[in-house]
Order: C-alpha cells, then structure tokens, then sequence
C-alpha cells in the first residue's frame, strides 16, 4: 500500500483495503472538495474517489458530517439523480468511498462557447430531475421527515442563530439580517424538494458537453427549490454559466416550478446569511484578510464580494433600488504611491518565476493586499471623513472610527430605533466605499454582480447586457 503523503490514517488505509477486497492500494490527494480532502484511490483494477476529513464532525457546524452526506447522495442514486455511486462510509472515521467519476470541474476552463451551453443546459436538466422529486419519497434518516417548506426555513434560520450565538462576540449586521429573515419567511406552500445548497459551476463535473456527477452536498436539506436557484444566481457570479435568463427558461419547463423573483432574493440573502455565518464576523469587518493566512488577498477580495453581495440582496428585499454615493476621483495621488506600485510589479515579476502553483497563488494573492493598501493610503481618510460625517448625522455625534460607527447604526437597528430602509441605504453607501477601495485589488470581481431573473429564450440571452453597478439606475 502506498500513497504521496501521510494523511491517511493506518485505521482508514485498513478499512479501503477491507472495502476494496485489495491490499494493492494507491492513494494520491487530489485538489478540490473544498474544507475536505480528495484522493484518487486506485484498488487493484478499481477506481474509487475518497472523501475524508480527519476532523471530528462540529457540533452545530453548517456542514454535514461525511456519513450524512453519503446517505444523501445513496439515495438520490436509488432516485436517479446523477451522483457518484457510494461504495461505502466508515462507520466511526469522516471517510466516504464511492466510485470515481471522470471529468472536470470548473466551468470557466470550457473553451468552446457551444460546449459550454450544453453543459449548462445538462446541469439545469439534472437539476430539474432532482427538484421534481417528490420530498416525502426521499427516506435519509439524518434529515428527518420532509415538511413545509416554512418549517425547513425556519429550522435553518434557528441553526444559523445558534452558531451567531456560539460565536459570542458582536456580530450586528449578520443578527440583523437573521431577524430579517425570520420575519420575513416566503408564504409558499408548494411542494418542497431537496435543495443541495451551493448548487451550480464548481460543484458539478462535466466532459464532452454533459454533465458526469453532481457533487458536494455538505449543505443540502428539505426546502423550496427558488433557494437552489439562488444558490445557482450565487455561484454564476463566481463562475461564467451562459446566459442567466436562457437557463432559468428551460428549468421552469423542465422541473414545473414556476421562478418566484421575490422567493429567490429572499434566499440570495438567506445564502449569504447562511455563509456568513459560518464565521460570523467576517461581514462586519471592512477588510477580510486572516492575519495568519498565506491566502489573505483572496480571502480580502472574496470577502468583498460576498458582503457587497449580501448587502444588495438585503436592499432588494427591503425595497431600495440604488443608493447614491460620491466617491473620490482617480487623480489624487500619494507620495508613497510609487512604492505600493513597485511592490506589486515585483511581485508579480516573482509570481511569473515560479512553477510551484500554490506559491503563484500566494504570492499573487500579496500583490491584491498590496494594491488595496495603495488605495487605502491614496483616498481612504477621504472616504471614511465623508462616511463619519453621515453616521453622525444618525448617532448625533461623530464615530471615533468608521467601524464604530457602524456597529453603532447597527445596534439601533436591531432595537428598532432606527427605520430599517435608512439603516440599509446607509449600510449600503458604506459598503459601496468599501468596494470602491478594493476594486483594484479586486479585478473582474469589483464588477460581477446578482444576474437578472427575467426567463428569455436563449437567442434573446446576452452576457453583455447583464447591469454592471455603475449601469444601474440611480435613486436616492
């Protein structure tokens, strides 16, 4: 038995070799499987793909241990959907072994524009497949029964609530959003599928135009389909997937559930929620970067995103359009300008020398800190006086800090003192600074937003007519 590194324990090494009828086994990690670990794992003539994690499962985590996940997907196989056969989950370890499906996974490596609409349109077929099951068929003990749908909300809202309470710091904007939520679950009472949760490009894999297997079902559970498509909407902002609007059109032939725009903005916000909470304080920092990361410039420009994201789904679904906000002009300049740009021009001179992947990565990743640090020193002080000077305006006094003042705004929020439209467009002018300083750092990101929800046959669909944030339309 032999593999390329000592992750695998000897107790979960001896159960493949039981599983598998084979002491001939080779193990080789794989990228992907994204906070678990994935190996190819050859078995004398087999070939299997391992799922493992050698943590212990945490309680109250958003994420389903591996065993709960396996019995997710051997039912959905007993339904006909198209997911990876389980072979078998260790009773004890996180380690689940099903057979090992060829293809690729992120979307954006298709070429071809019409291969990649056919994969799009097989992924939105399968899709459908699964969203026309019929729940109470589903037996996956760990689930519990299917309900209405409001149950499953309400039940996902109260897990989300416990681990902000775990958390025990302040987390004011995530807790106003859950509240939100709470009171505001869809009046729906139609059927209720499986959702998977975090569905779409990068969870799917794919070869010669068609779909091989959907993968990941940590997050899935009872729900209304729209917060699929949510999920969907979310990952297609990550992620190119054709034309938005074509798609939706064949899903609401195919599966018979008509799109709900309202139902899907309310679970754009209860997906962002959801993530967020996962780590609850990460939406109310302006600057995600873990000090101890050596990915803390993707950390810093996805953070961004998905707060940027976040906050306009929250002012959708309290009915603000856009909010106006002055921001500096690109000719102010910094003495120290010159260095922040020799910094990044050397970095990406070592980037360019390097073979070793996970390096390019990190070091690129330093050169997105350091162009927003440029950025901070060039209009920052700007940017936050003129924020200070409107938080002042809502707490009568001036913030000692920009961050102050939010959390501040934030609490007469939640206690209600303070109208929830004038705290959203408030928190949206600051998150619209926020951006604006990470928008070199951040690239193509700074520019992706939510797709529209309008189903249009597919040669009506264009790309390039999807809103950018300075196309929207504009009011105060």
């Amino acid at each position: 038995m032999s593999d390329n590194r000592p992750d695998i324990s000897g107790e979960v090494r001896q159960w493949i070799a039981e599983v598998a009828g084979t002491d001939q086994i080779d193990l080789r990690q794989v990228p992907g499987g994204a906070s678990r670990q994935a190996w190819f794992v050859d078995a004398g003539t087999q070939k299997l793909f391992l799922r493992y994690d050698p943590r212990e499962p945490e309680a109250g985590g958003p994420f389903h241990p591996l065993q709960v996940e396996a019995e997710i997907m051997a039912e959905l196989h007993r339904h006909g959907v198209t997911v990876p056969r389980v072979i078998a989950a260790h009773p004890v370890r996180q380690a689940v072994l099903s057979e090992r499906v060829d293809g690729d996974t992120w979307f954006r490596l298709i070429k071809d524009p019409d291969e990649q609409v056919r994969t799009a349109q097989d992924f939105i077929a399968k899709l459908a497949v699964l969203h026309r099951i019929d729940a109470g068929e589903l037996r996956i003990d760990s689930l519990g029964p299917a309900g209405p749908v409001a149950g499953h909300v309400r039940a996902e809202i109260a897990a989300m609530r416990g681990r902000l309470d775990r958390y025990g710091k302040p987390a004011p904007l995530l807790r106003f959003c859950i509240d939100w939520l709470d009171r505001n679950v869809p009046d729906y009472d139609g059927p209720t599928v499986l959702v998977q949760g975090d569905t779409g490009p990068g969870n799917f894999m794919y070869a010669d135009g068609a779909v091989t297997a959907i993968v990941d079902w940590e997050l899935a559970h009872f729900g209304d389909p729209m917060d699929d498509i949510a999920w969907l909407s979310l990952r297609t902002v990550q992620d190119t997937f054709t034309d938005f609007g074509a798609r939706l059109a064949e899903y609401e032939q195919l599966s018979g559930h008509r799109i709900d725009e309202d139902r899907v903005w309310y679970y754009r916000l209860f997906a962002e929620a959801r993530l967020a909470s996962i780590r609850p304080g990460s939406v109310d920092v302006r600057a995600s970067a873990p000090a101890d990361s050596p990915d803390a410039g993707n950390s810093l420009i996805y953070g961004m995103l998905h707060r940027r994201l976040l906050v306009e789904a929250l002012a959708h679904v309290v009915g603000i359009p856009e909010v106006e906000v002055q921001l500096p002009s690109d000719d102010r300049s910094s003495e120290y300008s010159p260095v922040y740009a020799a910094t990044a021009a050397a970095l990406s001179a070592a980037a360019g020398r390097s073979s070793d992947a996970l390096a390019v990565r990190y070091v690129k990743g330093a050169a997105r800190l350091v162009k927003y640090l440029a950025e901070v020193d060039r209009i920052g002080a700007v940017v936050d006086a003129q924020e200070s000077a409107e938080l002042a305006g809502f707490l009568g006094s001036a913030p000692s800090s920009v961050s102050q003042g939010r959390a501040a705004l934030a609490e007469l929020a939640n206690r209600g003192d303070i109208d929830e439209r004038k705290y959203v467009a408030q928190l949206w002018r600051g998150i619209k600074r926020d951006d604006f300083l990470t928008r070199a750092a951040s690239g193509a990101l700074s520019r992706r937003t939510w797709p529209p929800l309008k189903t249009v046959p597919d040669d009506q669909g264009d790309l390039d007519r999807w809103p950018s944030q300075s196309q929207k339309t504009t009011a105060s």
